[in-house]
C-alpha cells in the first residue's frame, strides 16, 4: 500500500485525520486540506504533513488546492473527500439555509472533489473516495436533509464511477453510521441519545473514526483497483440488519 499520494479534504477532522494517520503509517504521503487551519496544522505537525485551508464547497478553491497538493506530492494516486456536516431535523422544520448548507457541505464538496480528480488523476488512474451515510441506505427519522445530500454522493459514486472507467479512475464511498466524532458530538454529548443510537446499530457500538478510516484505505489501496461504483458500509450492521430485541 505504500507509495501513494494522496489528498485528503477534510483532513483535519476525526475520520479525515485517521485516514491521514493511517496512510502516512504505511509509508505514503498525503497533504491535507479543510477549513480549520488550526486542527489542520495539529494533524500535520503530528505526521509532518503539508496543508492548505480551502472552502471545499468553492469549485475555483478546491482546483487551485488540488493543483498545489498535484505540485507539492509530485503527482496524486489519489483524493479523498471527507468534508460534511450533520442536521437531524425534520423538513418542516429546516430552513431554506439550513437545506442549502447541508447540500453545499456534504454534495458540493465531494462533487468538487470529483472534478478535479477526473482532471488530475485521467492520465495514471487512481481512487477517489467520497462519504455517504448509512441515512441515505435506511429510513431515519429527522434525516431528511443529510439522507437527501449523502444520497446525492451515492448517485454521484455510479455515474462518476462509469465516466472515468476507461481512464482507470476507481471512484467509491464509504456510507458509515453514527461515528464518535466532533462532528456527533451534539449527539453523543447526550447520554440518553447516545444510548438510542447504540441501540439501533446491531454490533451494539458507535463507530470510531479508525473503523470508517480503514474503509476508506481499502478503497484507495492500488491491490483493489477491480472495485469500483461501490458504497462499502461501515456502520455496525444499521442499514441492512435488524438483531431480536433483547
Amino acid at each position: 500500500m505504500s507509495s501513494q499520494r494522496v489528498l485528503v479534504i477534510g483532513g483535519g477532522g476525526g475520520i479525515g485525520s485517521a485516514v491521514a494517520r493511517g496512510l502516512v503509517a504505511a509509508g505514503n504521503r498525503v497533504f491535507l486540506a479543510g477549513r480549520d487551519a488550526g486542527r489542520l496544522a495539529q494533524v500535520a505537525e503530528e505526521l509532518g504533513a503539508q496543508t492548505a485551508s480551502v472552502d471545499a464547497t468553492d469549485f475555483a478553491a478546491v482546483d487551485a488546492l488540488a493543483d498545489q497538493a498535484s505540485a507539492s506530492l509530485g503527482g496524486l494516486t489519489g483524493v479523498v473527500c471527507c468534508a460534511g456536516s450533520l442536521l437531524l431535523k425534520p423538513a418542516h422544520l429546516t430552513s431554506a439555509d439550513e437545506w442549502q448548507a447541508t447540500l453545499a457541505a456534504n454534495l458540493t464538496t465531494a462533487f468538487a472533489t470529483v472534478r478535479v480528480a477526473g482532471r488530475l488523476l485521467k492520465q495514471d488512474g487512481g481512487s477517489v473516495v467520497l462519504v455517504s451515510s448509512a441515512a441515505a441506505r435506511i429510513g431515519l427519522a429527522n434525516h431528511e436533509a443529510i439522507a437527501a445530500a449523502k444520497a446525492g454522493v451515492a448517485g454521484l459514486v455510479l455515474s462518476a464511477a462509469a465516466t472515468y472507467a476507461r481512464a482507470r479512475i476507481r471512484v467509491n464511498a464509504v456510507a458509515p453510521g453514527l461515528v464518535d466524532t466532533p462532528l456527533a458530538r451534539g449527539i453523543t454529548s447526550n447520554d440518553l441519545a447516545t444510548k438510542a443510537s447504540i441501540a439501533m446499530h446491531p454490533l451494539g457500538r458507535l463507530g470510531r473514526p479508525e473503523d470508517v478510516a480503514r474503509g476508506i484505505l481499502f478503497l484507495l489501496d492500488p491491490v483493489n483497483d477491480w472495485v469500483t461504483g461501490q458504497m462499502l458500509g461501515v456502520d455496525g450492521g444499521l442499514a441492512d440488519l435488524k438483531t431480536r430485541s433483547g
